[in-house]
């Protein structure tokens, strides 16, 4: 994870082995969809900000959780996932989920939530 800070770092490192490639594949994404976006800790999670625009991703015990799009900022994400919102504005990815969802349905989301 280059070009991060050690905080960053310090909290992907410690990120449960089986959520990891979860969490890098996300991470992957986000970054090439916007190579501009600045990657710093915020609610102690990393936190991908272009602009005025947010998109947190943390990890927890059975997964990866994205979080901070505005409104209907989700590229239609949950219309067709609808059993990962987990609150307002909350997916919750089990990594087993996640492998079932093409890259381009989490680019759409990127480029909705982080786009002006």
């Amino acid at each position: 994870m280059a070009g991060v800070d050690a905080a960053v770092r310090a909290y992907v490192e410690a990120i449960p082995p089986q959520n990891r490639p979860l969490f890098d594949r996300l991470h992957g994404i986000i970054t090439a969809e916007h190579p501009d976006a600045e990657v710093t800790i915020s609610y102690d999670i990393p936190t991908y900000r272009v602009g005025k625009r947010r998109l947190y991703v943390g990890s927890w015990q059975h997964g990866v959780s994205l979080y901070g799009w505005g409104g209907d900022r989700d590229g239609g994400f949950l219309a067709r996932h609808p059993d990962l919102r987990s609150g307002k504005g909350t997916i919750k990815l089990r990594p087993e989920a996640a492998a079932a969802i093409d890259d381009s349905e989490f680019r759409d989301l990127v480029r909705a939530a982080l786009s002006p």
